[in-house]
């Protein structure tokens, strides 16, 4: 079984212990095909869909012809909204579209595991009892993950009943910290960030979710 250092929070100067961390979440081959994939999956579903540009039937004016036929000198002209002229409309623009791409669970679960196996190996990965701030506070986080030797773009993870005030915003004003619910980690979450720092509820309950992977 893997072994990682394992804090306590009300004895962090005494430093770390040694615990055992699922095989299966954290001890899994590393594919990188695959967190290519849902790191690509991710980043396409976060794109609003809104970019768009007018055509020469959108544009306002236009409504008569600027000049006769012939007999001008000039060249051909039928709308000054053509996309040849100045305040035109555009050819081939950008048209508002919905982006939704999707992987099977089985692959999601997979790519997770693959990058949480990939902090692991880096040393990335540092487990705490709790997180018992009374009240939310930056300066307590800041302190905290100091002490934790914790990177600076650093992601904490914590169980759905541990994701409080008191605790997300302790550190959301950090920059480069990030909290997060383990049932909605993803690949591209534990990618983005040099360092873990789980409580051990979310150890539990990261078990859980990948354990018939």
């Amino acid at each position: 079984m893997p072994k990682a250092k394992l804090y306590r929070f009300d004895a962090l100067d005494a430093g770390p212990e040694e615990i055992e961390v699922p095989a299966e979440v954290f001890g899994g081959p590393v594919h990188k095909d695959l967190l290519y994939r849902a790191v690509r999956v991710f980043l396409a579903n976060q794109r609003q869909g809104t970019a768009k540009a007018k055509t020469r039937g959108e544009v306002s004016g236009g409504g008569r012809k600027p000049w006769r036929q012939k007999g001008t000198g000039r060249a051909r002209h039928g709308s000054i909204r053509s996309p040849i002229w100045r305040h035109g409309g555009v050819t081939f623009g950008p048209r508002a579209h919905k982006v939704r791409l999707s992987l099977p669970k089985r692959m999601r679960r997979k790519a997770l595991i693959s990058a949480l196996s990939a902090r692991f190996k880096e040393g990335g990965l540092v487990v705490i009892d709790r997180l018992g701030f009374p009240r939310p506070r930056t300066k307590e986080g800041i302190t905290l993950l100091r002490k934790l030797e914790c990177p600076e773009r650093t992601l904490v993870v914590v169980a759905p009943d541990e994701y409080r005030v008191p605790v997300v915003k302790s550190f959301s004003n950090i920059p480069g910290v990030s909290c997060m619910r383990s049932d909605f980690l993803s690949a591209y979450h534990v990618l983005a960030h040099e360092g873990l720092l789980v409580t051990k509820g979310a150890l539990d309950a990261l078990a859980g979710r990948l354990q018939d992977v």
